[in-house]
């Protein structure tokens, strides 16, 4: 039976349901977060926010965390404490804004451009390859995988480590939020900022390359041996994330926009951050 595969005329199928839905959606999707993105990285401002910086504790954009240098100066930026190396270095070109963003934004992406769920996203919505489930995409004369150009994306394994490192200096990050000058207390941008890491957890511990690291490449799961059974259910756990894997793909990343945007808003004066300090 003719499905439309073997024809090369683009988007040629027999489907009669609106199957251009998803890779439209996915697509527009994902460019407005590359779009606000990238204006949020080059703007190097904003994304800090305490009541007086003294103390420690406030308010940190996950776009910028963790704050390897800080160029002080500019409207909304941590005190130099919180740098890791200090001061921003003195050989940066001057035609790039000094944003602090710029030396992490690589370590996230990394992990997100190389997921098994969003491959399958922009090769459809992007290059067409194919478009949906028995739709013609782009001729393609043979078909390599990912043993050619498209090599890089065998690195994903490894930057699972880079993704659970940011999980972890997150949850700090949120951590820290519960403080204002050293007082404890809790406010709206404490609870965005917490949930943040959370989400990105349940993103990046039900990624593929985690689950087959805690038990996939074992080649028996009922055997007697303890340690066997102990990652046979961790196995399991992650695999009932990782049925989820889309859904936590996208409210992960949507909702670490929305945090940066939040301590934008809050830093530059335009949003007020309700909170328990003060009472």
């Amino acid at each position: 039976m003719q499905n439309g595969i073997g024809n090369n005329k683009l988007a040629t199928t027999l489907r009669t349901d609106k199957w251009w839905i998803e890779p439209l959606w996915t697509g527009l999707g994902f460019l407005g977060f590359v779009v606000y993105t990238t204006w949020a990285v080059f703007q190097a401002d904003h994304y800090w926010w305490s009541a007086g910086n003294e103390g420690f504790g406030g308010y940190l954009s996950p776009f910028y965390s963790p704050l390897l240098f800080i160029k002080q100066g500019i409207d909304g930026v941590a005190p130099l404490g919180h740098a890791w190396f200090g001061s921003w270095p003195g050989w940066w070109p001057k035609l790039i804004p000094a944003s602090p963003a710029i030396f992490i934004l690589a370590g996230p992406l990394s992990f997100r451009m190389t997921c098994y769920y969003y491959r399958k996203f922009y090769y459809r919505a992007y290059f067409l390859s194919p478009p949906a489930c028995a739709v013609a995409g782009v001729p393609q004369k043979e078909y390599k995988g990912e043993t050619a150009l498209l090599v890089f994306q065998n690195l994903h394994r490894y930057t699972l480590y880079i993704a659970l490192g940011f999980v972890a200096v997150l949850s700090y990050d949120g951590f820290m939020s519960l403080f204002r000058g050293g007082e404890f207390g809790i406010g709206v941008g404490s609870v965005i900022l917490l949930v943040n890491p959370i989400l990105l957890a349940g993103y990046a511990f039900g990624c593929h390359a985690f689950r087959h690291l805690a038990g996939g490449k074992m080649d028996c799961f009922s055997c007697p041996d303890g340690q066997q059974k102990v990652r046979y259910k961790l196995w399991m756990g992650i695999s009932w994330l990782n049925g989820k894997h889309m859904f936590w793909a996208w409210v992960s990343m949507i909702w670490v926009a929305f945090a940066d945007y939040y301590v934008r808003m809050v830093s530059a004066g335009h949003w007020i951050d309700y909170s328990t300090w003060g009472f």
